[in-house]
């Protein structure tokens, strides 16, 4: 313990007497120093004074005791040294008791578990920051901007391991986790309608080159070779003007049949209808039929009416690409027929059946590719038809458009993970996933108080003779 503390002074220390000493010597200069130089070498002295106090605060949580009670097994004292723990003013040393189980076993630390040090090292504030970074920007840019703020400067290695620790105690309560976030959350009274969409993007995987090979080898390829899918989904929350009010994201690493992201959005949507059976549920996608089934199979298991739209973006792209096909690619009358089809298919009841009718007219007097490319597309508005009556939709001020879903994708995935030169393992997909689905669904100060949790453990003291829990000091 400081002679600071001792003494009862708990600001009487070293850092501080040198901060004092910058300070005046600074005034006493007056203007004559550069200000920049001033602002950089100030931090420097509060973040020391700062990480001084972090650690004098930290040495409250030790333990000395002879033995302790963790989880229901007793430990008794091992040995006493010192460590170096980061916060956020960067690096300390403090002086601790490791303890061990009776019966042998790795050695534990009750300072570190009473004060919930995240892997062994870094503070929950220090941790918290390093997540959120490397969740925003690659560990070498976060780095950087670290450094440019001052205080602590963690290496980029760690920047990269932090968040898959996190991710992995995450994802060992993760339905836990989620199922208490959204406990913790009110529906908006002004809510009328909640939709879901799902979808995906390919991002660079260090394991997707040998999936490709092996779909290849089955005869199920998709996607770019060194690609694999990352899942994506929305529910969202709109009011009776058609306004879109908030919005939940999850993002999933490549799985086959997506089948965690499926019971996700499963779990909320099931959350919400069962506090709020009133609203309308409206189904969103593109054209993928694998969408359509789940949604199917999702209204049938939570016993609800959904209104399936097929996204309306999705529908001009297909209509375009047929014009196109007949008269030539961004022709004259090209436009003008893909801009009267678009305000049928708004503004008419039987919006859908004159376009169908207007393309099988185009159709017929087409020969060759053209045809075959207008006959495609055909054959998707016969299929999703009656998921296309926008009129009808917009009437009743319903969404019509998968704009959610294609901005979590780009977000969520495209943006932090398809960087130039990036190849992700499946831990690394997941982690920065996890940690931007928190941040965009503004969950994220929820979910970390969940996740620091994981980190603290109660300590028992023990009298040795008696047996009998000591009261806690600091």
């Amino acid at each position: 313990m400081s002679s600071a503390y001792q003494n009862g002074d708990p600001l009487a220390t070293s850092a501080l007497e040198s901060l004092r000493a910058f300070v005046i010597a600074h005034r006493a200069r007056g203007a004559d120093c550069n200000f920049e130089d001033f602002e950089r070498e100030l931090r420097k002295h509060v973040s020391a004074f700062e990480a001084e106090l972090v650690g004098e605060q930290l040495r409250l949580y030790d333990v000395e005791s002879q033995e302790v009670r963790i989880d229901g097994a007793i430990y008794r004292r091992k040995a006493r040294n010192e460590a170096e723990y980061c916060g956020v003013s960067g690096s300390f040393r403090v002086e601790r008791n490791t303890f061990v189980p009776r019966g042998g076993g790795r050695a534990v630390c009750p300072m570190e578990l009473r004060a919930g040090i995240v892997e062994g090292h870094w503070t929950p504030q220090a941790a918290r920051i390093m997540a959120h970074a490397v969740g925003c920007a690659p560990p070498r840019e976060a780095s950087v901007f670290l450094e440019e703020l001052g205080g602590m400067n963690p290496s980029t290695s760690s920047l990269d391991r932090i968040p898959k620790r996190l991710s992995e105690q995450w994802e060992k309560r993760r339905e836990d986790f989620e199922q208490e976030l959204r406990e913790q959350e009110v529906i908006p009274a002004e809510a009328t309608v909640v939709a879901v969409s799902i979808d995906g993007v390919y991002v660079p995987t260090k394991a997707g080159y040998e999936a490709k090979k092996r779909r290849v080898a089955e005869g199920k390829a998709q996607g770019p070779a060194g690609f694999r899918e990352v899942e994506c989904g929305t529910v969202s929350l709109y009011d009776e003007e058609g306004e879109r009010l908030e919005t939940t994201r999850y993002g999933r690493a490549p799985q086959r049949n997506k089948a965690t992201l499926k019971e996700q959005v499963k779990a909320e949507l099931e959350s919400i209808v069962k506090a709020r059976p009133d609203l309308r549920v409206v189904a969103m996608a593109d054209g993928a039929r694998e969408n359509w089934e789940y949604f199917s199979e999702l209204a049938k298991s939570l016993e609800i009416k959904t209104i399936e739209i097929v996204d309306f973006f999705h529908v001009s792209e297909r209509l375009k690409k047929a014009l196109d096909a007949y008269h030539g690619e961004n022709s004259a009358e090209s436009k003008a027929a893909f801009e009267e089809f678009k305000v049928l298919l708004m503004e008419a009841e039987d919006g859908v059946a004159r376009v169908v009718r207007g393309l099988t007219y185009r159709r017929d007097r087409s020969t060759g590719w053209r045809r075959k490319t207008i006959e495609s597309q055909l054959k998707y508005f016969r299929r999703y038809r009656s998921r296309m009556n926008y009129k009808e939709f917009l009437d009743e001020k319903l969404p019509i458009g998968t704009g959610v879903i294609e901005a979590t994708c780009k977000t969520l995935a495209t943006e932090r993970l398809k960087r130039s030169g990036m190849s992700w393992s499946i831990p690394g997909i997941q982690a920065v996933l996890t940690i931007r689905s928190l941040l965009q669904s503004d969950r994220w100060n929820a979910g970390w108080k969940l996740l620091a949790e994981v980190y603290r453990e109660t300590v028992e003291p023990i009298d040795r003779f008696s047996k009998r829990p000591l009261k806690m000091a600091g």
